[in-house]
């Protein structure tokens, strides 16, 4: 479901004006989480991180902001993550996407089973029709970064956050893997993508504890 917001009775108006219409603002930023408690359960990562950033971009609403077709301001109630696969043949890569589940076992079997249907299939959409309520995940296993930066257009209507994932590397006997977030700051400030990572750290900490 779509819910508009209605502009003048929002906390962020002003701040929507001045980063949509006045300076159109686009920002990311580059960190490292430690997986190491993840890598030593043997779970695998890409469906892993996917399911944890989906987890925490369903919990928070500025990473659910999007415009509709008349460029209206609205906010999903779910998001599900749209992701790439890499085809070492051509060293092309494919877009898929699963339907979020709250539980993770179910999450790991719906990713598994779209992986099964579609993860060999060329062409840049390997899964048809995905869902306006969908944001992108990359993951770039062969190399650790220390930044990383997608540039946009100025005043591009895209809301929605961008990450992207690298290769994890050892230090002092911890495993740390780079995450990049993109997002517009006309809907998400720096306080907001600071907790969501915060939030990851937690979860990634705390991952195979009993609850």
């Amino acid at each position: 479901m779509f819910q508009l917001i209605d502009p003048e009775a929002w906390a962020r108006r002003e701040y929507f004006q001045h980063y949509f219409h006045e300076v159109p603002c686009f920002y990311s930023m580059t960190v490292k989480l430690d997986i190491t408690r993840l890598r030593q359960s043997g779970e695998r990562l890409y469906p892993a991180l996917l399911y944890l950033l989906s987890t925490l971009v369903n919990r928070h609403e500025e990473f659910r902001m999007a415009l509709d077709g008349q460029g209206r301001l609205g906010v999903y109630d779910q998001m599900h993550p749209s992701y790439t696969v890499f085809h070492p043949d051509s060293e092309t890569f494919s877009n898929l996407w699963t339907e979020y589940r709250p539980a993770y076992p179910e999450f790991r079997a719906a990713f598994e089973a779209d992986m099964a249907a579609y993860g060999q299939r060329p062409g840049f959409l390997g899964k048809p029709n995905p869902p306006s309520n969908a944001f992108p995940v990359s993951m770039l296993p062969w190399t650790a970064f220390e930044g990383f930066n997608l540039n946009l257009p100025r005043g591009e209507g895209y809301l929605q956050p961008i990450f992207t994932l690298g290769k994890y590397t050892p230090s002092n006997g911890r495993l740390f893997l780079p995450l990049a977030a993109q997002v517009h700051h006309a809907v998400c400030d720096g306080y907001h993508v600071c907790r969501l990572v915060n939030e990851l750290q937690e979860l990634l900490s705390a991952w195979g504890h009993p609850s």
